[in-house]
């Protein structure tokens, strides 16, 4: 990468030092050690019985007096044995070497010797070294379990390494830094590679200019896994001892001023920005929550539903630096603006920047953004204020100059980074992390009633089926995803019987048979909006009678039953309050022992919105489950967060949060896409059918009017610090009513021919 423009600097682009002059020598594959590591990281986190204090300390004792000996006794010459020790061991094996200098005394004084660790990264070697040890441990040490027992009920036995206790509660949390998916990304880890051999070359040639370094996420990651081999990172950076223990690590406090200090000698050293996207300083990393939530997704359940396409998010940062000698001289530089649009998806969005809050002697961030990968890139453009708006008559701006940056030319720039200069004043860098996919994003709108085939109600079906009376009348919702593209179709039955002129009309249907189906696709439209529902049903919900203590109950073609109640169970032949903060939900499924599940009021853990600026207040609500919480300002009215948990996991993780009044949702991949828009919808009718009231406007029977797609679409664009800003810029949960209930004007008013029945009929079959 090179940013044209300026004053000649003495910095050389990272891209421009060869190998040669890099000077270190790395003597293992950190790209795949790191994508290991972050694994490891991963399932320690995962694995509750690991952070209970009975068994870190009996891990550490079994390390101590059993592992390092054993491992020891097996390593000839300088070659570590292929062999991995169980979980526990391994994991208080990372913490101590993470602390190079105590675990190399350690070494020394008990063995003589630095003990290395195999470089093993791919799953059938780990089984093997797995294997090879336990049937070593077992004819070692045969009175010893190979994988520990404790009963983290027991009381705490007697600590015999408190170093190593502190060292394992110090990283206990150590992966929530590293969580992000775009992390295991290979495009990520081999530009993270090359960013920590470019901050090693810093180090050694400037260390001495400074008290400390402080790295960003990605080089902690590669410089954390280089220290977890410690023969191989004892050798590699033998020449920089004394200036390696200026580097700050994870878990350890961070002052701003030595940010700063890393920060322009980076930008000395290589002429570029030294944060890009995903990749903060280690002190600015935990200071703001980020907007968007995304999780490493092991297994896309909604893969067999064709009409879903995935939704895949990057991280965007935009950096910028005034040329010098235009800094100095333009003296018109004080109206002029930077302004930022996007290709596709939120065509709409329009935000400035002055040139003048920019600086010539460092890089400052101008936006710091989450994007679909649909809105395709990002334009920048240079504009100044027109000479109308100098006297105060008018806001408008002209064009100087355009550049845009596209997420394919991004993804394959190296170091997912791309520079470029705007009118030979202004140098931008733009960096992206690799798309990953991200949760779906499903909302419901009305459409026309339904015949018992699908066909909407319509003069021209009749003329197609030879003037033959359309049987039965279903409420219909188009499900949205978010770009729009209709995926399923939502039925629910109310009236059976035909229309005829002057005699017959439909009747509403018993209670037990008005049931909910979804339809897997799009319509199949036969003339303008009138169209066919698709004929594949992939969901079913019936309505039966509820147990004592409930109000409804469901039961679901996906084997799950539901139980809805408002209010306490004592109130329930009474209570007509249908908010959020009286709701009470059971799903069950008897077939199901794999998790339990918890449909929860309001929005909860990551999803939970709080006005403090405190990061340990924001990081604490992403675990906190409030199922009584009271709801004062009515944020929290129709939404409920679905929370899975196992005996692995047992405070569990929200894999959907849904809006059922506003019928929208947020759906991990790993959670099923039409299991929650079944219970979106049957919680939405059991409360109208509770209040005798259309509370979600299921009595519309037409498609309202939208923004035009392309627009401003919903989730297409975040700001990473977006208080105050747009509701379209911000998480849709945040202002839920504001992103869909402004999307067009006024409702307006709508007629319904005969055919399809009126209000009454609808209120009888829906509200009862």
């Amino acid at each position: 990468m090179s940013v044209s423009g300026g004053a000649p600097a003495p910095a050389r682009c990272l891209s421009e030092i060869s190998e040669e002059e890099m000077t270190v020598r790395l003597g293992i594959d950190l790209v795949a050690a790191a994508r290991r590591n972050i694994g490891f990281l991963r399932l320690v986190a995962e694995s509750y019985w690991l952070h209970q204090k009975p068994t870190i300390i009996e891990a550490i004792r079994r390390y101590d007096e059993l592992w390092m000996p054993l491992i020891s006794d097996l390593t000839v010459g300088n070659s570590p044995p292929v062999v991995l020790p169980p979980l526990d061991i391994e994991w208080v094996w990372y913490c101590h070497c993470l602390n190079p200098v105590s675990y190399r005394q350690y070494c020394e004084s008990k063995f003589s010797k630095l003990i290395g660790k195999p470089a093993i990264f791919n799953e059938e070697n780990e089984d093997y070294a797995y294997n090879k040890c336990r049937e070593i441990w077992i004819r070692k040490y045969p009175s010893e379990p190979f994988e520990t027992e404790t009963d983290s009920n027991s009381k705490d036995p007697t600590v015999i390494n408190e170093n190593l206790l502190g060292l394992v509660s110090k990283y206990g949390s150590l992966y929530s830094t590293f969580s992000e998916p775009y992390m295991s990304e290979i495009v990520y880890l081999i530009a993270a590679k090359q960013r920590y051999k470019g901050f090693l070359y810093m180090m050694l040639r400037f260390g001495d200019t400074c008290p400390a370094l402080i790295p960003t996420k990605d080089i902690l990651l590669l410089w954390l896994t280089h220290q977890s081999y410690p023969t191989v990172y004892n050798a590699d950076l033998k020449e920089m001892e004394g200036k390696i223990e200026k580097v700050v690590g994870a878990a350890e406090f961070v002052k701003e001023e030595d940010v700063e200090v890393t920060k322009k000698l980076w930008e000395r050293t290589f002429g570029q920005p030294y944060e890009k996207a995903g990749c903060p300083a280690i002190g600015r990393a935990v200071k703001v929550r980020p907007q968007v939530y995304w999780d490493v997704v092991d297994n896309d359940v909604n893969k067999k539903y064709k009409s879903v396409m995935p939704r895949f998010l990057l991280e965007v940062c935009v950096m910028a630096k005034l040329n010098l000698k235009s800094s100095t001289s333009n003296k018109y530089i004080k109206n002029e603006f930077l302004r930022i649009r996007f290709s596709r998806c939120h065509k709409a969005l329009k935000l400035n920047k002055p040139i003048s809050d920019f600086a010539s002697d460092t890089w400052q961030k101008a936006w710091h953004l989450y994007c679909e990968f649909g809105t395709k890139g990002v334009i920048l453009e240079l504009r100044v204020l027109s000479s109308r708006c100098f006297k105060g008559g008018g806001t408008g701006s002209s064009l100087k100059d355009t550049i845009t940056f596209s997420w394919n030319d991004l993804s394959r720039a190296p170091s997912l980074t791309i520079g470029k200069e705007v009118d030979q004043k202004l140098n931008l860098v733009v960096s992206i992390t690799p798309p990953v996919q991200g949760p779906y994003l499903l909302k419901c709108v009305p459409d026309r009633v339904t015949d018992d085939s699908g066909a909407m109600i319509s003069d021209v079906v009749l003329r197609m089926n030879q003037y033959r009376p359309q049987e039965g009348r279903w409420l219909s919702r188009t499900v949205l995803d978010h770009a729009g593209r209709e995926c399923f179709v939502v039925r629910m039955r109310v009236c059976g019987g035909f229309w005829r002129r002057g005699g017959e009309t439909p009747s509403v249907v018993k209670w037990e048979d008005r049931i909910i189906e979804i339809r897997e696709g799009s319509w199949s439209y036969i003339a303008g909006s009138i169209g066919r529902a698709p004929e594949k049903v992939v969901g079913t919900a019936k309505p039966k009678v509820p147990s004592e203590g409930w109000q409804s109950s469901w039961s679901f073609s996906t084997g799950d039953e539901l139980s809805i109640r408002w209010g306490s169970s004592a109130s329930t032949s009474t209570s007509t309050s249908t908010s959020t903060s009286s709701l009470c939900i059971d799903l069950q499924n008897q077939a199901s022992t794999d998790s339990s599940v918890k449909v929860l009021p309001g929005r909860q853990m990551q999803y939970r919105v709080t006005n403090s600026n405190n990061p340990k207040e924001a990081k604490e609500s992403t675990i906190q489950v409030q199922e009584n919480e009271v709801d004062n300002d009515g944020q929290e009215d129709g939404f409920t967060t679905l929370v899975r948990s196992s005996n692995e996991n047992p405070i569990g993780k929200a894999t959907a949060l849904l809006n059922w009044k506003l019928l929208a949702a947020e759906i991990s991949p790993e959670e099923d896409t039409v299991l929650m828009l079944l219970l979106c919808v049957t919680i939405l009718k059991s409360a109208c059918e509770t209040r005798k009231e259309d509370i979600g406007n299921l009595l519309v029977r037409r498609r309202l009017k939208e923004v035009k797609l392309g627009d401003r679409d919903w989730g297409s664009v975040v700001l990473s610090s977006s208080s105050g800003s747009s509701p379209y810029v911000q998480p849709w949960y945040w202002n839920a009513k504001a992103v869909f209930e402004s999307n067009g004007a006024d409702k307006p008013a709508l007629n319904y021919s005969p055919e399809e029945g009126g209000d009454k009929l609808y209120k009888r079959g829906v509200i009862g």
